[in-house]
């Protein structure tokens, strides 16, 4: 970890990345009990989408240009919804119970809301000092 002191303006300080991290941990911790032969399929990849979202919130962020960081939010998305989908599979498959389909559900919608609130604030920003 490094010294929080070094710069108040970061990444790390969005709520959206952060509920983003927590949820893409929470994903890991479901995916170990995946079958094996799932590893490179279904583990793989709603692992690689479940980073997606707060990698490219981080990403957005570091751009320094309003309209990019509201392009890679959107990309986070997308991205979002693609591991909600993935669930689906994994409830469909049994390798989960619809009791954590539905928690990990509920804690996607509210990182995506959070991603809208980002959005929303980026667009405020961006209209303020277009003035």
């Amino acid at each position: 970890m490094y010294n929080e002191n070094l710069k108040k303006h970061n990444f790390e300080n969005v709520k959206a990345w952060q509920s983003a991290r927590q949820f893409r941990k929470n994903i890991y911790k479901i995916t170990k009990n995946f079958p094996k032969e799932e590893l490179y399929c279904l583990t793989s990849q709603i692992r690689r989408a479940a980073i997606s979202v707060h990698s490219n919130i981080a990403e957005g962020y570091g751009r320094y240009n309003f309209q990019e960081n509201i392009q890679f939010c959107r990309i986070a998305r997308g991205s979002l919804n693609e591991v909600l989908d993935q669930l689906y599979i994994a409830l469909d498959e049994k390798y989960i119970s619809e009791e954590i389909f539905n928690n990990l559900y509920r804690e996607g919608r509210n990182v995506e809301v959070d991603i809208n609130g980002y959005i929303g604030f980026l667009k405020t920003q961006q209209e303020k000092y277009k003035k």
